[in-house]
């Protein structure tokens, strides 16, 4: 059923233990007996305060964006980036899975990524691109990236709920799910559809949200955006998957390109803790990387004209 690891059982509900033909009160217990195992129990805020000196950082590549995100992205949460066609969400997560594997002392994890991909955007020379930038072997690096190529999204979903193994075996640190609402948004079509449709992306979002907190990972999703044509004022663009995917991602980041060129704007729209801001990035040859300041002064001079 997908339950590989105690680590995975411990996140599981009673619900999801019934199709076994187990009992209500025989999988409460099972799932209790793995949770005290990896200590999921109730404590003080004091010692949650010390449990939090457990979750690490993954840098994006470019310090500006690092810098607004409280020093890069968080282990044990969901970040998402949202934005248009051609804005970088791929080519962001692109970078992540080489940033992973760099040593905590250059922004990474020291482990490998798992990449879900339901678009078929992932490109193995773009990290190659990146890897060489990095003073990285790319041969290695592309061994230390999990592929899998989601072709519906009950497939999508049948891949996370099977990869609790091959995340432990392998010391992944990066779960990636690119796109997270393509296959959703495609095969849901109509009003009447949508309460399916949400029901079981929040199924799909929780069993995400319990891997990272599980194994210590990094969880990204990018998602698609609709125009929504009665918005007289402000950005008409909003993320795919309403509250479901909103609440759930507990950092969204909405990406779009600026006037001309390689520059990207990403803006933090929301985060438990940390205020929204704006910083711009570029996506060049050699991933992502920092504007320099001349490049600052040009695009400011271009909002001017």
């Amino acid at each position: 059923m997908g339950f590989h690891t105690i680590e995975s059982l411990a996140m599981a509900t009673a619900r999801e233990l019934e199709p076994a033909g187990i009992s209500e009160k025989k999988a409460f217990s099972i799932i209790e007996e793995a949770r005290s195992n990896i200590g999921v129990s109730f404590i003080r805020a004091d010692e949650l305060l010390e449990m939090r000196k457990s979750v690490l950082r993954l840098t994006s590549g470019s310090k500006v964006i690092d810098a607004l995100l409280d020093g890069g992205l968080e282990t044990q949460t969901i970040t998402e980036f949202y934005g248009e066609y051609g804005t970088g969400k791929s080519q962001i997560c692109h970078q992540l899975c080489v940033n992973v594997q760099l040593p905590p002392e250059r922004g990474g994890l020291n482990g490998a990524a798992l990449y879900v991909d339901s678009e078929n955007t992932f490109r193995t020379e773009r990290i190659v691109q990146m890897s060489k930038h990095l003073g990285l072997d790319p041969v290695q690096v592309a061994k230390n990236i999990i592929y899998a190529e989601a072709y519906t999204s009950d497939h999508q979903m049948f891949l996370l709920d099977h990869a609790d193994q091959v995340i432990k075996e392998n010391n992944v640190k990066l779960i990636i799910v690119d796109s997270l609402t393509a296959h959703f948004r495609s095969e849901y079509i109509g009003r009447e559809m949508l309460a399916p449709r949400q029901q079981r992306l929040n199924k799909h979002m929780h069993k995400l949200i319990a891997l990272a907190r599980a194994f210590n990972a990094v969880a990204v999703v990018t998602n698609q955006v609709m125009a929504k044509p009665d918005v007289f004022f402000g950005d008409a663009v909003h993320p795919i998957g309403g509250h479901i995917v909103g609440h759930t991602s507990h950092t969204r980041v909405y990406l779009r390109r600026a006037a001309h060129g390689p520059v990207r704007i990403a803006r933090l729209v929301s985060s438990p803790y940390l205020p929204e801001g704006e910083e711009i990035f570029k996506v060049t040859e050699n991933g992502i990387e920092d504007v320099s300041e001349e490049e600052k002064q040009d695009k400011q001079k271009s909002r001017g004209r």
